[in-house]
């Protein structure tokens, strides 16, 4: 109890004490403990590089006091790593400590976090509390984005598409990167401007900015530009804009040449600002009847040469090559002469060539890629066909004399003529061209080419045409020179003609005044003189001839009648009967003039001064003149007399002769007695050309001395040569690549004069290089190469004018100065050099070489192209190519290591661009592994017994050197050096490594052989590893035998089943188990074996048409030997079996198409082939023989449309197709195999009707026979052409023949083909618009021509496609008609004036006339209708007619809007039957296309279409049964307005020939017989078409009725249905109102408005047959014959009128007769049917009567089949034959 009472003492002291504890330590438990809620760590965040000292956490909100006296925590940092964190303890505040370093988190500090814990220590409790406090790093924008890569580079071809990825570079890590965290470190790139390269931004886009990827936005062209420099920025995607960093690189993009530039020709001169070659033509010039032999090649001028625009294509074997051909050339014959080397450009001559029918050809030459680049290249290429040299040209006169005026101004043209009225006619005529008969007019321009031998700066000649002028190009003077003499030669491209001397004087004009040689003369008289003595000699110089040079002399003032003058002598002397007066004193004014006209008249005048004296009985000789005058050549003799200067003395003394004064050089000699002049020495005009000398007379007194003046000329001969100034420097230069560029100038003189004098100069060589102006400059005529020839040595001719010249030579050196107009020229445009992998770097493997041929060049080599530049090294000078380190050829992807580049060669001082060439380097696999055997030693097994070739086993290894190459490929040989003997016996086959025997064994069984195989590669070096075979020899009682060595089971079908078994083989072995196998020749599969019992079956299906026979190999093994997984062949335990796959009709056939489409023309004789079908079957024998047939509808009558040769597939037609164009059949053709007996299969077969409306022919200038040869496959070039306008249409040939041309295409040329064909559209199952299928080829005729070439050969092509002959001249027909009826219609226009009262007694008349016509109608519908036999059942509402389709006749498909129409009298229409008739199945016909011609303007008809279809089920078919009795059928009719005219003629007709009463077929007859002078009208069957005969005279009052039709019975017949139609006209008809407009109608509308033809509903009626006729009950033909009579009276009243449109109407019928050929064909048809007749039927009693008015309707014919139902009106043909 005690201790019970302890332990609750206890117990209540703690429950008592314990709160009170608590209580004293709680209020110190809450220090060091957070003050706020929350997540215990405290995360912050602060941003790098924050400076030192950056508050971190301004207060951690710890309980507890840290600083003071009495601090109850305490506060402390743990784990502070590189101590980044400080702390204020007491304020609780954490600092960055970045003193010296920056908190930095990108690397490669890398700091992005930083943890610190804040220990808590609880100084009144003791407790420890971490405060875990995270420091997230924050990212500042502080690092630029950095490339890897300082450039990069990408090529692009320029045929890259727009849109495309051009550079993916970036990808990966190979782009820029930035360190800095989220969007700082995001990288975007975009494509800045390049200021150096502007386009390159707009070129290319970077799309995607994050990916960097480059794309193409425009597209490129190497020709503009060859490489593009883009500036791509990449920046970082701060949220900041301000803040984000940007880096740049450039893209080097270089663009690769593409093709996409075809051929140009050169050589090519660029227009303008483009980059087009002007047209070029090569000439080239052949002489006639030459064999190739001697001519080929031809050399052509340029040569021909043309070059792909795209010259940089890589690799160069890429680069297409180029193809020439002659496109199309005049003649159009030039296949036959002309052949141009596909390859070369070498134009080749075929056949001589006589230039009496070809003079010359004009080529166009093409130049296009082998690769099939459409943009081909085109030249000119113009062949001129030369004589053959046997004939010169020649002038026709020998000579030729012209006449210039010296005034003529410059391109005046010489005169042969004095008055210079007519030019100078120069002709030269060549026989070669025209062998013109003397006193013949030439018609043809010779084309000679005519040279001036001398004077070419004076005068030119023209150089075309027959008649050549000479022109003046330069002023001549006639004082200078007065005459011309030079030759011209013509020219023909091969001979020269005999020179014709041209001799052109230069006329005078007044251009010279006269002039005298003193102005003043001083005279003395003496009074002793007697009148008529000579006082003065007066004389006056002009240099003019003729009457400008003829001189007048005249005093004019001053003689006071004491002297006169003699005009034309000048001689001055006294006056008679005067008487001189000493002392006196005269001054004479004397006046020269000219005798020119007076407008150009010219003078000059002198004074002669007199001074009369006293007689002097002394006076001196006298001189018959003062003056004297003398021209002397300088060739002139020694000796010769020259002038008499005999003096008078009137004293008569002696008198003594001298020369006083102007012969120093004693040149002359003057007799002192006689006075005799003569020549004493040689003259020489170059020293002095002209002599005064004063000679005196003397009588021997000192004042008996006289004087006179002699003045001498001497004129030159041509004695002296040119002579070249030697002063002027015979070194020249001149500078290469420069035309017209001035060289040097000579210059020579002549001291001759005149002509003599005149220099010219010309070059003696290189003239088509240098030429030479008149004053000597020498000029370059063409661009000079220094690279060809740098030096010339030209000779320079100077040559006189005179006739016959001098000339003198010069050489002149001349240099050819250097420019640099050349880029360097690799020796090789391609190096190609293979290199051994694995070689060290620095290996110089290749030194390249180019060469630049200017002077000074300093070549200098580079790499093109960054990216191989760390592979190799080029050396800039040298040009040796280096590796940059070792190559690997496993490194370079695919199966070649290449590495292709470019290199550049360029003059460092140069400006040309550098030149190229591409190095291919060929990285060579140097063999790094051996070959490796699967297993180091192979087991086999061998019969003691096998024949040599037995296979043992397989050996196999590998080498892994990359595939393909020749350093991975194994091959296997025996080793004999270990083992000699067993590599004497055994073998193994180098490439498949099976060990065989080598010979036939004969080995001891149980025997184990060992051999060593080796396999090795074919790797430099050779590198190899061996292997062991060990070889068992078996005991002969282990191998079995087989009973046979060959099995031939039976035959196997080869629609034997799986399983099905082929045959049984055995094999015995002693206490052995034998396992067959079948060892080869069963790779298919085709068989198994059963392994135990040896039983071979079929084990996969089997087919003859793949393979017909299997030959196995079996063999038999122990058990044993198979559970060792070994063989062992020898002969006993190896067969073979044979077996043969027996052929089973397992294939139905296979037609070549599912659908043949063919046409066959309306003209079309029976049995005309249409197209041909062919099936094919690949089973053997009788199971691939076809037998062909046709499933075809029913067709008319129980014809077959076509037939089908059996055995052939041959479809021919089997019934004519006149007249039913634009018709088509539908059938079925059935091929079957077996001759008719196995397998089926079928085709639709289309054939459409046409004409020569649908078709056209195609013009070529190749034989029709080359043509047939190749029609298939033209026709199907044909095909694809069309059927890109036409999905699925077919062309077909209608005929080939020989072109058709000429008037009427009436001649033929068999070296052209005309191909006539159409075209069927399978949609609409008729040929295509004959104008359309014109369209669709001639669009594309060059792509044809083109496509054709193959097939026409060289120079073959398609002329033109052209319109048929037959629509051409139908056409041409139609236009002349059209005059005539102009002309008719004139006339028409003529009668219908001069029948003006005819109409007006018409008028008065007309009341009279409707009265009567009315009483008729009434009698009409008074007469008793047939009753039918039974009643009829209802009709079958015939579905609507479709619309009618445009109505092109054949003159508006010829597009003649000019045409008339002409009316259709007698026309006629044939129409299928109407539907549920007769079963054609897919048969449509339509109407034939007709025309008719108006007035004025053309005007289509619309005739119906009909369909005949198959009737559906729905639709209910109406059949008439053969009724026992005959009656008349009744047929509604629709009301057809017809003219009275037709109405008189025929009723003129039927009274003339008196069978108004005679039966339907009886009148038809009579019509016949005679001059078939009626009038036949075509209604169609089942629809109202109304006849829009009118005559020409009241076509204007033509209107047309309603197509409403207004049928009536045969009780219900009324007046008002009888008139009117229509409900308008009936009530037209009832009013007064219309009776009263009635009264002012003419006679013929009430005639058309009274005459109807109705069609009656279809009935049942009874037929009865009287001898092949129908005959009508008695009484209803008796009162029809009263109504006729009755009808007739009034017809008879008008009977006046009849003979103006008897008229009429026959020309209408002439022209009906000519135009209509289908109509006449129609009545033959007709006329040819005797099972058909007709009776008439009408609304009228005339009409039942079958008078003029009856329209016939053939009877029912029920000789056909009971199912067909006709409607009446139609024969058995469908044609409507009423009249």
């Amino acid at each position: 109890m005690l201790q019970q009472f302890s332990l609750w003492k206890y117990l209540a002291s703690g429950i008592i004490l314990g709160p009170l504890f608590t209580v004293c330590l709680g209020q110190y438990d809450d220090d060091c403990k957070l003050a706020r809620g929350g997540p215990p760590a405290t995360i912050v965040a602060i941003d790098e590089e924050s400076r030192n000292g950056t508050i971190i956490v301004d207060n951690m909100m710890i309980k507890g006091t840290a600083g003071g006296p009495n601090p109850t925590i305490e506060l402390s940092l743990k784990d502070n790593v590189d101590y980044w964190v400080l702390l204020d303890p007491v304020k609780q505040m954490l600092f960055l400590n970045s003193t010296g370093r920056v908190l930095d988190r990108d690397p490669p500090m890398n700091i992005h976090s930083l943890v610190v814990q804040v220990q808590c220590i609880n100084k009144k409790v003791g407790t420890v509390i971490y405060h875990e406090v995270r420091i997230v790093v924050r990212d500042r924008n502080d690092n630029s984005p950095t490339f890897k890569h300082e450039s990069y580079y990408a090529t692009v071809n320029e045929l890259t598409p727009v849109g495309t990825t051009v550079f993916t570079g970036f990808s990966g890590d190979n782009g820029a990167t930035d360190i800095d965290d989220g969007p700082n470190g995001q990288i975007e790139y975009v494509i800045q401007y390049n200021p150096d390269d502007p386009t390159s931004n707009n070129t290319f886009e970077i799309p995607l900015m994050l990916t960097g990827n480059v794309m193409l936005r425009k597209r490129l062209n190497y020709e503009d530009k060859t490489r593009y420099f883009v500036i791509i920025q990449a920046n970082d995607r701060a949220q900041n804009l301000n803040e984000r960093r940007t880096t740049t690189t450039t893209l080097t993009v270089d663009v690769l040449d593409g093709d996409d530039l075809g051929p140009m020709f050169l050589p090519c001169v660029l227009v303008p600002n483009t980059r087009d070659c002007r047209p070029i033509t090569y000439q080239a010039a052949i002489p006639e009847l030459r064999s190739p032999e001697e001519l080929n090649p031809i050399i052509v001028t340029p040569p021909i040469e043309a070059i792909d625009q795209d010259r940089n294509i890589q690799p160069p074997s890429d680069r297409p090559g180029i193809l020439y051909s002659i496109l199309v050339g005049t003649p159009e014959d030039y296949p036959r002469f002309f052949h141009m080397h596909p390859k070369t450009a070498e134009l080749s001559l075929l056949e001589p060539v006589n230039r009496d029918f070809h003079q010359k050809f004009d080529l166009v030459i093409k130049a296009e890629q082998d690769n099939g680049h459409p943009l081909p290249a085109f030249a000119s290429l113009h062949i001129e066909i030369l004589d053959e040299n046997n004939q010169s040209p020649y002038f026709t006169m020998p000579s030729y004399q012209g006449y210039i005026l010296e005034s003529a101004p410059v391109g005046s043209t010489i005169s042969d003529r004095l008055n210079l009225t007519t030019p100078l006619r120069i002709v030269v005529l060549d026989k070669d061209i025209e062998d013109v008969p003397p006193g013949g007019v030439p018609t043809k321009d010779p084309e000679v080419h005519l040279f001036l031998n001398d004077y070419t700066s004076i005068f030119t000649i023209t150089q075309t045409g027959i008649t050549r002028y000479l022109t003046l190009l330069q002023p001549v003077d006639r004082e200078e020179q007065q005459t011309y003499t030079f030759s011209i030669t013509a020219f023909d491209g091969v001979q020269e003609s005999e020179p014709v001397i041209i001799n052109i004087r230069v006329m005078d004009a007044n251009d010279n005044t006269p002039t005298f040689p003193e102005i003043s003369y001083d005279v003395y008289v003496y009074t002793d003189m007697s009148p008529g003595d000579n006082v003065l000699q007066l004389t006056a110089v002009d240099a003019d001839e003729g009457s400008n040079g003829e001189i007048t002399y005249e005093i004019l003032v001053g003689a006071q009648g004491d002297f006169i003058i003699n005009k034309t002598t000048g001689l001055i002397t006294i006056a008679p009967e005067v008487d001189l007066i000493v002392g006196r004193t005269y001054a004479l004014t004397v006046q020269a003039a000219d005798n020119a006209p007076p407008a150009e008249r010219r003078h000059s005048i002198c004074t002669v001064y007199i001074e009369v004296l006293p007689p002097n009985n002394q006076s001196p000789p006298r001189f018959p003149q003062l003056m004297y005058s003398l021209e002397i050549s300088e060739a002139m003799r020694i000796g010769a007399v020259l002038l008499n200067l005999q003096a008078t003395d009137r004293e008569g003394d002696p008198i003594t002769y001298a020369i006083e004064n102007g012969d120093p050089q004693r040149v002359f000699n003057l007799s002192e007695n006689t006075g005799l002049l003569s020549l004493g020495k040689a003259l020489d005009r170059e020293s002095t050309d002209r002599y005064i000398l004063i000679v005196t007379a003397s009588d021997g007194r000192p004042d008996g001395t006289s004087t006179a003046t002699v003045n001498v000329v001497v004129t030159d001969v041509n004695d002296n040569a040119p002579v070249f100034d030697p002063y002027l420097s015979r070194n020249l230069s001149v500078v290469e690549e420069e035309a017209n560029a001035f060289v040097g100038q000579v210059r020579a003189t002549d001291p001759d004069a005149g002509i003599n004098g005149q220099v010219y100069y010309s070059l003696g060589n290189f003239n088509n290089l240098f030429r030479i102006t008149s004053n000597g400059s020498i000029y370059t005529a063409v661009k000079l190469n220094r690279e060809v020839r740098d030096y010339y040595e030209l000779l320079v001719v100077a040559t006189d004018g005179a006739v016959h010249p001098r000339h003198s030579t010069l050489t002149l050196a001349i240099k050819v100065l250097d420019i640099d107009d050349n880029s360097p020229v690799f020796t090789n445009s391609t190096y190609t050099v293979i290199v051994e992998e694995n070689l060290p770097a620095g290996t110089t493997f290749l030194q390249i070489e180019a060469k630049d041929v200017d002077l000074g060049a300093n070549v200098s080599y580079r790499i093109r192209g960054p990216e191989v530049k760390h592979f190799f090294a080029l050396h800039p000078f040298t040009g040796e190519l280096s590796l940059l380190r070792s190559l690997d050829y496993e490194a370079f992807p695919g199966q070649e290591a290449t590495i292709t580049f470019l290199v550049e060669a360029f003059d460092i001082y140069g400006t040309m661009p550098p030149g190229i060439a591409t190095v291919t380097v060929i990285v060579k696999d140097m063999n790094d592994y051996p070959p490796v055997f699967s297993k180091r030693i192979y087991k086999g097994m061998v019969a003691p017994d096998a024949v040599k070739g037995t296979p043992i086993t397989t050996v196999y290894a590998e080498d892994a050197d990359p595939p393909g190459l020749p350093a991975s490929r194994v091959k296997y040989r025996v080793d004999d050096v270990q083992f000699p003997y067993p590599a004497s016996i055994f073998d193994v086959e180098e490439d498949s490594g099976l060990v065989i025997t080598r010979v036939n064994l004969n080995e001891e069984p149980t025997t184990i052989f060992k051999l060593v195989v080796v396999a090795f590669d074919d790797g430099e070096p050779v590198m190899s590893s061996s292997a062991t075979v060990k070889i068992l020899v078996l005991h002969p009682g282990e191998i079995p035998h087989f009973t046979q060595e060959e099995y031939r089971p039976p035959p196997v079908s080869e629609l034997a089943t799986k399983g099905t078994m082929v045959g049984v083989i055995s094999a015995a072995a002693i206490n052995q188990s034998i396992v067959y196998s079948i060892v080869s020749g069963n790779e298919e599969g085709a068989f198994g074996i059963n392994n135990i019992t040896g039983v071979i079956y079929v084990n996969a299906p089997l087919d003859y048409e793949t393979k017909t026979s299997y030959v196995l190999r079996v063999q038999a093994d122990s058990l044993e030997v198979v559970l060792a997984n070994l063989r062992v062949p020898s002969k006993s335990n190896t067969a073979k079996v044979y077996i043969e796959i027996q052929d089973e009709n397992d294939h139905p056939p296979v037609f070549s198409k599912k659908f043949y489409i063919g046409g066959v023309s309306e003209d079309a004789r029976m049995f005309a082939s249409v197209l041909k079908v062919q099936a094919t079957d690949v089973d053997t024998g009788n199971y691939s023989a076809m037998a062909y047939r046709l499933i075809i509808p029913p067709i008319k009558e129980g014809k077959e449309g076509f037939v089908v040769e059996t055995y052939t597939g041959l479809i021919k037609t089997a019934m004519l197709f006149h007249n039913m164009r634009r018709s088509y059949f539908k059938f079925q053709v059935i091929a079957t195999d077996n001759y008719g007996k196995g397998l089926s299969s079928k085709a639709e077969v289309l054939v459409s009707v046409v004409n020569q409306l649908d078709m056209q022919v195609i013009v070529s200038n190749v034989p029709p026979t080359l043509v047939e040869k190749k029609i298939e496959d033209l026709t199907e070039i044909l095909d694809h052409y069309v059927q890109e306008q036409i999905p699925g249409a077919k062309v077909v040939v209608e005929s080939i023949g020989a072109r058709r041309h000429g008037d009427a295409f009436s001649l033929e040329d068999y070296t052209k083909c005309d191909l006539t064909v159409y075209a069927i559209d399978p949609q609409t199952n008729r040929a295509i618009d004959r104008n359309e299928l014109f369209k669709f080829l001639d669009g594309k005729l060059l792509d044809i021509n083109k496509d054709f070439q193959p097939y026409y050969g060289e120079g073959g092509r398609i002329l033109e496609i052209r319109t048929p002959e037959a629509v051409t001249s139908i056409k041409k027909r139609g236009e002349s008609l059209g005059y005539t009826e102009g002309a008719l219609l004139a006339l028409a226009f003529i009668i219908i004036l001069c029948c003006i009262p005819a109409i007006l007694v018409v008028l008065v008349s007309y009341r009279q006339r409707q009265a009567e016509c009315t009483k008729t109608a009434r009698i009409q519908s008074a007469l008793p209708a047939a009753k039918p036999a039974a009643p009829a059942p209802a009709p079958v509402a015939a579905p609507p007619p479709p619309p009618l389709p445009p109505g092109a006749h054949l003159y508006e498909e010829l597009g003649d809007s000019t045409m008339y129409e002409m009316p259709q009298y007698g026309s006629r229409r044939r129409l299928l039957p109407p539907t549920g008739q007769e079963e054609y199945g897919e048969v449509v016909g339509e109407a034939e296309e007709e025309y008719e011609e108006e007035e004025e303007k053309p005007k289509k008809i619309k005739k119906p279409k009909v369909e005949i279809i198959e009737p559906s089920e729905e639709e209910e078919v109406v059949t008439i049964e053969k009724p026992p009795a005959a009656e008349p059928t009744y047929t509604t009719w629709k009301r057809a307005r017809i003219f009275p005219m037709i109405f008189k003629k025929v009723k003129g007709l039927a009274d003339k020939r008196g069978i108004i009463d005679l039966e339907g077929e009886e009148w038809q007859r009579r019509l016949e017989e005679e001059d078939k002078d009626y009038l036949k009208l075509t209604l169609d069957q089942d629809e109202a078409t109304e006849s829009t005969v009118e005559s020409e005279e009241e076509s204007s009052d033509y209107t047309e009725y309603s197509e409403t039709e207004s049928e009536f019975s045969e009780s219900e017949t009324t007046e008002e249905e009888s008139e009117s139609e229509t409900p308008s006209e009936a009530e037209e008809s009832s009013t007064p109102e219309s009776e009263e407009s009635e009264s002012t109608e003419s006679e013929g509308e009430k005639t058309r408005k009274n005459i109807v033809l109705a069609r009656r509903k279809p009935v049942v009626e009874k037929f009865q047959e009287v001898k092949g006729r129908k005959k009508e009950p008695l009484e209803e033909q008796e009162e029809e014959t009263k109504v006729e009579e009755e009808i007739e009276r009034p017809e008879e009243e008008e009977s006046e009128l009849a003979p103006m449109e008897e008229s009429t109407d026959l020309k209408a019928q002439d022209v009906m007769e000519e135009g209509s050929v289908e109509s006449a064909s129609v009545e033959e048809g007709v006329e040819r049917e005797g099972e058909s007749e007709s009776v008439s039927s009408s609304s009228s009693s005339e009409s039942q009567s079958g008078g003029p008015w009856g329209f016939q309707v053939p009877e029912y014919d029920t000789s056909k089949n009971a199912n067909q139902k006709k409607t009446p009106g139609a024969n058995s043909e469908g044609y409507n034959t009423a009249l």
